[in-house]
């Protein structure tokens, strides 16, 4: 009579083996996969940003486009001091200063009440002298902003906007029903406006440029 051979199992060492390998399959497995989450989340980061980006830009044309010189004394229509770039714009109902800036990183947008008044529209520029960056009213566009600077066009040639531009006479202020004797009134003198704006800023190590030309309301 043939003897039944009796089933072999697997010994420990197998076992032990096996664990080991598909311990090592499940790690890489695991490291592939986050790799491809990361790989999301990285352009979807990038993504938001672009598209962040390409909002506030929209805003800096739009602010600059819509320029307005009330020629009232003490107030230019548009003022760069290193930090913060002030500019009186055309608002509903009246004339309002915004003031874009970089600090501590951050890359801020604040804008002061809508004037109608001389007196109203110097007591905002004072304001925003004032500006410490943690108002309510400031609006913050990006984060990693290491630095920027801005540059007018005048002349057919580009300079630092700190620079002094060509003194101009400014035309003489016309009267009327809604302004009243306090409206916005004009001055003597001003500084020339310029036919263009550049930005140049350093967001998360990038350094972007950007040229954008000042149409007729800004005369």
């Amino acid at each position: 009579m043939k003897r039944l051979r009796r089933s072999r199992g697997f010994t420990l060492v197998e076992v032990l083996v096996a664990l080991v390998v598909m311990a090592i399959l499940a790690a890489l497995a695991w490291q592939g996969l986050d790799g491809v989450l990361r790989a999301r989340e990285g352009s979807r980061e990038v993504i938001d940003r672009t598209v962040r980006l390409a909002t506030v830009l929209t805003q800096w044309e739009q602010d600059l486009q819509a320029l307005f010189d009330t020629e009232v004394d003490g107030v230019p229509a548009i003022a760069f001091d290193g930090q913060t770039l002030r500019i009186t714009r055309r608002a509903e109902g009246g004339v309002a200063l915004v003031a874009w800036s970089v600090r501590g990183g951050l890359w801020q947008r604040w804008v002061g009440p809508t004037s109608v008044r001389v007196g109203d529209l110097q007591q905002v520029w004072l304001r925003s002298q004032q500006l410490l960056g943690n108002e309510a009213a400031q609006t913050l566009l990006l984060d990693g902003a290491s630095q920027w600077q801005i540059y007018f066009h005048r002349g057919g040639q580009w300079s630092n906007a700190q620079s002094t531009g060509n003194l101009v006479r400014a035309p003489a202020p016309v009267a009327s029903a809604a302004s009243g004797a306090g409206g916005l009134a004009g001055a003597a003198l001003r500084e020339a406006l310029p036919d263009a704006v550049r930005l140049v800023i350093t967001v998360r190590e990038q350094t972007l440029t950007r040229d954008i030309a000042l149409g007729p309301a800004g005369s």
